[in-house]
């Protein structure tokens, strides 16, 4: 593991990244305008950028919001997330009925699907795209009707794998955290997105259909997430580069970067990053 705060240094050894979105270029509620630009510099150098996000939206509605957040057409050439990962499990069940777990702005998820949404009694299944209160939610809200969903044998269909997310100066809570809550309580989750092979093999076709060959020896992933980003890019054999300011940043806060504390704070989750930085600049 090396420290290194830049991207510009580390272009001659990649060609291509696979750019995680909350707390690497967005912090929750705004742009990170050096990580943008840092993007736009990696793409005129003649590099490829996906951005891969544990987003339970899918990428055209995803795209349209960092579009109407100021994210310029020329810092990316394609964009998937968790929630392309998942779609085919939905469609898997259609026609039915689902107890959605989740805020109304990730209905977008679910469109053209012939699905009911119904209590936990009425389900087949839940869908899961967070806490219905996107700000304030906590698993614990939903541990009683889990346990229904548990007693009448529900699966769990999780399409954001992240536990917390940068937002902001707070962390909130992911659908990943009441997937994993529902596990421990015995019940069956079904999880698509970063670490899991599947979205990295949707980056790496979505910039085929853009003309680029991906060389998983010249790809670099980049994110905050030790148990999504890092242990996706360790999963597909790629490299990756973690960024400290994001969920860790209150873990690993000082007044200087310390590498060695982030090394170790990694280490507390079984990866190891090739490179780090507090913050993605060029």
């Amino acid at each position: 593991m090396t420290d290194f705060a830049r991207l510009a240094p580390l272009r001659e050894h990649y060609d291509t990244l696979y750019c995680d979105v909350w707390g690497v270029i967005r912090d929750g509620r705004a742009l990170l305008p050096d990580a943008v630009e840092a993007l736009r510099r990696f793409r005129q150098s003649g590099g490829a950028v996906c951005l891969v996000s544990n987003s339970p939206r899918r990428s055209s509605s995803l795209r349209t919001l960092m579009t109407q957040m100021g994210l310029p057409d020329d810092a990316t050439d394609a964009m998937v997330t968790s929630g392309d990962a998942i779609h085919s499990e939905l469609v898997a069940r259609v026609p039915g009925k689902a107890w959605h777990i989740g805020p109304e702005v990730d209905h977008s998820l679910f469109e053209g699907l012939d699905l009911d949404y119904v209590d936990v009694d009425a389900a087949d299944f839940i869908a899961c795209t967070g806490p219905d209160d996107y700000w304030h939610g906590k698993p614990e809200d939903y541990r009683d009707r889990l346990s229904r969903a548990l007693e009448r044998g529900l699966d769990l269909v999780c399409a954001n794998p992240d536990i917390v997310v940068q937002a902001g100066d707070q962390l909130i809570y992911c659908a990943g955290a009441i997937a994993r809550l529902y596990r421990e309580m015995g019940g069956r989750s079904i999880v698509a997105g970063k670490p899991h092979k599947p979205i990295y093999d949707l980056a790496q076709s979505a910039l085929a259909a853009k003309g680029f060959a991906v060389d998983p020896g010249r790809t670099l992933a980049i994110g905050d997430g030790p148990e999504t980003d890092v242990a996706g890019a360790q999963r597909i054999g790629i490299d990756a580069l973690f960024i400290a300011d994001g969920i860790l940043g209150a873990d690993v806060k000082s007044d200087s970067f310390d590498g060695e504390a982030v090394a170790r704070a990694l280490d507390g989750y079984g990866v190891a990053a090739r490179w780090l930085a507090p913050q993605l600049v060029w």
